[in-house]
């Protein structure tokens, strides 16, 4: 990843939050998107209108390159409970991969487990 799309994903993620660049990246990932001033777009659609808004604030009427967002999202799967097989196929990846991905992450996220900025609401 060159370092101009790395700058753009941290953009994303500061703009959209991880679950609107989630939500992004699950839609059109990897590709080339316009991005429209309206409100009725489709974007707006599959992303949410807040995000699809909170997008156009910053990028209406460019193209941006939509990150994979792979380690963010096999994050997100995983803390949500799912295995490596499932985040291999919702990543399009083998499970061999995702074993790289999270064995080369700093900080190995451990199934089931969540993210440590959101507080328990259960725990006593």
């Amino acid at each position: 990843m060159s370092e101009k799309d790395i700058r753009l994903a941290e953009m994303l993620l500061w703009v959209l939050g991880p679950a609107g660049l989630i939500r992004l990246a699950e839609k059109r990932g990897g590709t080339r998107l316009y991005v429209p001033s309206g409100e009725g777009s489709s974007l707006a659609r599959e992303i949410g209108s807040e995000a699809a808004r909170l997008l156009a604030d910053r990028y209406a009427g460019f193209y941006i390159r939509v990150p994979l967002a792979r380690e963010l999202r096999a994050r997100h799967y995983r803390a949500a409970g799912a295995s490596n097989a499932e985040i291999a196929r919702r990543l399009g990846m083998s499970e061999s991969g995702i074993d790289r991905l999270f064995n080369a992450m700093p900080s190995k996220p451990v199934k089931g487990s969540r993210d440590p900025r959101q507080s328990d609401l259960f725990s006593n």
